[in-house]
């Protein structure tokens, strides 16, 4: 981040600068100044309010033209001209047939693993008698159709189609809807594990479309996509700024943009962990941020070492090294407290506690996607076999948004059920009330039924 180490100068002392893949920037005893913390945290470079204005044409233009203006977005986007975007059925099975069986295995554990999560976290109805005679129900309906993104840009993921595909059919979703990018090696359809994938877990319906012509496409529907009530699913800043502009005409799930790590640790984690978990994020996407947090200069030293020396051994050098020099930070603080407020203030998609007593640690924490304890929870086992959802909310969201569950398809309904008595009891209530607000048609539209010369009423 280019103002990153400008902005910490600006108060003393100053912060130790230093040549280094993952810039360092000291905040002991200034993390109480909110202006320069919001200034340092690191982002990824395009936010989601920017990117919206680059995509908005070619969201509107698939509204007004429907597939004609996807085939064309994809064309100009992806170099792909084909005349469908449904992958066909034999695609599917021809995929599934031809998947390496390791890679198979671990798929159906993931999905054995998810489901167990995911089922425990189906509500039932629930029935309250809240007078004799009056009660109001609860009812859980799942969404009829969704339509499930699943990433495909920079590598395939088919841990993307389970942590999307699960919590939709245990919420009982009847209709569901798979696009995944073109891929131009793979004849113009999705990576084959993703189709493997979709096959794996009974998903007939899958389109060869990315970007933020899949997410309109979805929300308006085409001659050859059937409209969603909803959109799921992660991807990077133009799809979460696709689903920002259709958010209204379907729901979505979150703003799931640019992965992002955050890590607070002390003196006691281990500097080749710690350095292994920030590239394996940043491997995502170069607009990937990682930020580091700890009280111990002696381990952002270590990890600043490990960093350097992992960086020259790993493959996609072309995304890990833009993304740490970029928008990550190595941030020196006075103690854990001021570590846990920092941490909440990134609200970080991923957050690892690293520390003496994590589980104590990370039970205070406020803000995050999903939060992964010790040594032996690394983010890379919530993206792939934790059991956990890796569908999370990012870019600060995760303050106000929970990362992708069964309840994220599930529509709460009230069902009220009084009988006459029941009414009557409550009808001087609503006399007062509907007097107060001066409705007085509500009032009559209860005194209608329960005349207030009877007695009790």
């Amino acid at each position: 981040m280019t103002a990153l180490d400008a902005s910490a100068t600006a108060a003393a002392p100053a912060p130790r600068e230093q040549e280094q893949l993952l810039p360092r920037v000291d905040l002991r005893g200034r993390t109480h100044d909110e202006e320069l913390v919001a200034s340092v945290l690191p982002r990824a470079a395009l936010d989601v309010s920017a990117a919206v204005e680059l995509v908005r044409p070619i969201v509107e233009d698939v509204r007004a033209r429907g597939a004609a203006a996807v085939r064309e977005a994809t064309a100009r986007i992806d170099g792909i001209d084909a005349g469908t975007t449904r992958v066909p059925a034999e695609a599917l099975a021809a995929a599934l047939a031809d998947l390496d069986p390791a890679v198979r295995a671990a798929l159906e554990e993931s999905i054995r693993r998810a489901r167990l999560v995911h089922e425990a976290q189906r509500r039932p109805d629930e029935v309250v008698e809240v007078a004799p005679g009056g009660t109001v129900t609860e009812r859980w309906v799942p969404v009829r159709r969704v339509g499930l993104y699943v990433p495909g840009g920079l590598c395939p993921l088919p841990s993307s189609v389970v942590m999307n595909v699960v919590p939709a059919q245990v919420a009982g979703v009847r209709s569901l809807a798979v696009v995944s990018p073109p891929q131009r090696e793979h004849g113009g359809l999705p990576h084959p594990v993703v189709l493997a994938a979709c096959a794996l877990l009974g998903v007939e319906e899958v389109h060869a479309v990315g970007g933020a012509q899949a997410v309109a496409m979805l929300a308006y529907g085409t001659e050859q996509c059937r409209k969603v009530d909803m959109v799921t699913g992660p991807g990077n800043v133009y799809v979460a700024a696709a689903k920002r502009l259709v958010r209204g005409a379907v729901g979505i799930d979150s703003e799931a943009g640019p992965t992002e790590i955050g890590i607070l640790a002390d003196e006691t984690a281990d500097p080749v962990f710690v350095a292994a978990d920030l590239l394996s994020q940043a491997e995502h996407d170069p607009n990937a941020s990682c930020l580091l947090v700890s009280p111990s200069e002696e381990l952002l030293d270590a990890v600043a070492a490990e960093v350097e020396r992992q960086f020259a051994l790993t493959k996609h050098v072309d995304r890990v090294g833009p993304a740490l020099r970029s928008q990550s930070a190595a941030v020196l603080v006075d103690d854990i407290d001021a570590g846990l407020a920092l941490v909440d203030e990134w609200a970080a998609e991923h957050l690892e506690v690293i520390t003496r007593d994590a589980a104590a640690v990370a039970a205070r924490v406020t803000n995050a996607g999903a939060v992964f304890v010790g040594p032996w929870s690394p983010v890379s086992l919530g993206d792939y076999l934790a059991g956990s959802n890796h569908v999370l909310p990012t870019g600060g969201t995760a303050k106000f948004n929970p990362g992708l569950s069964v309840q994220t398809f599930l529509r709460g309904i009230h069902v009220v059920d009084y009988s006459r008595d029941a009414l009557a009891a409550v009808a001087h209530h609503i006399d007062a009330l509907g007097g107060a607000e001066d409705l007085v048609a509500h009032v009559a539209a209860v005194r209608v039924r329960v005349p207030a010369e009877e007695a009790g009423a």
